[in-house]
């Protein structure tokens, strides 16, 4: 909307009669709107946090606990949840305001984002509903979620000029083109994979959004080389053709965006948690990041750059796969977090060095961009 407003309309049609508004030029550079995006999605988290904790409190949106958790987890019953609302609101609001609407690039990765929220947000509202700690289940989820990351991948198909090659890191020279169909599946597993691995990891008070604060700025800097032409030609990425609507660079306002958002609710989430997220955040989120990732094709790496939630996810695959086959457990519970718990660490140790893992991964993410 303002680059609409302060740029092709205002800059571009009237800074010949009034110079005044030849300041308004720097509404073209998707730097400016980018940090200007983190600002306001940060601003709206923190205007709209208290004003939704007091509405969610009024609904009675409290969290169910499991029961099978851990017994200290009972004490934040009730507490309110489907924060997340703030999170993808604030973030979507201020890439409306600050993003080029006509980047087809733009609206495929929002349509990812809501189709991952309303999943969460359907599950969030079943269990307040029911007043238990299932909403939907298992299949419900995956077949919403499938359905989205579906869409994702033939939106990309019919609305762009997506190519279809896999982008590998530290293999120059390895950049398989896969078939559509391929492709497409990979497409799915892969966002539906990180909507859940984001799921998992939102068990401890800050530690989910607080990862993602991390991940999603590792993952911004990235969308901004690939989408600047002489940064990716030098650092040789692989970027879908077209200009215009058709460039990934706007989805930097989006990634700056999703920084801001969840900044704003870590404010709030930080322990003692006023808020939890809820799946509507962070089904949301993960969708998010999968599909910003998807575009701009960096799927390998952003399991790097998320290699928190990857191995919060993998602790509860290997948690049932070895319970299945052996009937024993590897770790004490599932996810990693509460086995940490478990074993006597307290909540904010565990999500402060989870952060810092985050932080070694986000670098070791960045460096790929040279070990090619």
């Amino acid at each position: 909307m303002f680059y609409y407003l302060f740029y092709e309309v205002l800059f571009r049609q009237y800074e010949q009669v009034y110079p005044a508004l030849k300041a308004l030029n720097v509404f073209r550079y998707v730097t400016f709107r980018t940090a200007y995006a983190t600002i306001t999605a940060l601003l709206m988290s923190l205007l709209l946090g208290p004003w939704m904790i007091r509405k969610l409190r009024e609904f009675k949106f409290g969290q169910e606990i499991r029961e099978e958790g851990p017994a200290h987890h009972q004490a934040k019953k009730g507490t309110p949840t489907m924060g997340g609302v703030m999170v993808i609101g604030s973030m979507l609001l201020s890439a409306l305001l600050w993003a080029d609407l006509r980047n087809r690039y733009l609206w495929i990765a929002i349509f990812g984002t809501l189709g991952f929220s309303l999943v969460g947000f359907l599950d969030d509202y079943l269990k307040i509903k029911h007043k238990r700690s299932l909403g939907l289940t298992g299949k419900q989820k995956l077949v919403g979620q499938f359905a989205t990351a579906l869409g994702v991948g033939l939106m990309l198909k019919y609305m762009t000029t997506y190519s279809w090659i896999l982008s590998v890191p530290f293999f120059k020279e390895f950049q398989p083109v896969l078939p559509f169909v391929v492709y497409l599946g990979f497409i799915m597993l892969f966002t539906v994979f990180c909507s859940n691995a984001v799921n998992l990891t939102d068990g401890l008070d800050g530690l989910a959004i607080s990862v993602t604060v991390v991940a999603a700025s590792a993952l911004t800097a990235l969308v901004y080389v690939t989408g600047h032409a002489r940064f990716a030609e030098y650092l040789d990425l692989i970027r879908s053709p077209g200009g215009g609507d058709l460039t990934v660079a706007e989805l930097t306002v989006l990634g700056g965006a999703l920084v801001g958002a969840s900044l704003g609710f870590l404010w709030f989430n930080a322990p003692p948690a006023e808020v939890f997220m809820g799946d509507v955040g962070s089904l949301g989120i993960g969708g998010a990041l999968a599909t910003i990732a998807v575009i701009i094709k960096q799927e390998v790496v952003l399991g790097i750059i998320g290699g928190v939630f990857v191995i919060e996810a993998f602790s509860v695959i290997i948690q049932v796969a070895s319970f299945k086959l052996t009937k024993k457990r590897v770790f004490k519970m599932s996810p990693l977090h509460h086995h940490f718990e478990l074993s006597g660490w307290k909540e904010p140790k565990i999500v402060f060095r989870f952060l810092i893992a985050a932080l070694l991964f986000a670098l070791l993410s960045l460096s790929t961009l040279k070990l090619r």
